[in-house]
């Protein structure tokens, strides 16, 4: 299946994009992250991250679906 993941902070850094479109066999947002994870060596775990499916906030063990688009996002500080 085909879905877009979208990255931000230091994982846009560490992916070198903010977004790709990429197939997956994975099912789950937490499997997805993991190769994602892994493709991109990814530092930080899924516990320190949120995860949104198709513009709002959503759980690791939610599965996605076709053309969904997944966004990975780090904890920000700001002054």
């Amino acid at each position: 299946m085909r879905v877009r993941l979208l990255y931000f902070a230091s994982l846009r850094d560490a992916a070198q994009c903010d977004a790709e479109d990429v197939d997956v066999d994975k099912i789950s947002l937490a499997e997805i992250y993991d190769a994602a994870k892994v493709r991109h060596r990814f530092a930080l775990p899924r516990e320190k991250l949120r995860v949104a499916r198709n513009g709002a906030f959503a759980q690791w063990n939610e599965n996605a679906v076709e053309r969904d688009e997944i966004a990975f996002m780090p904890p920000v500080s700001g002054g």
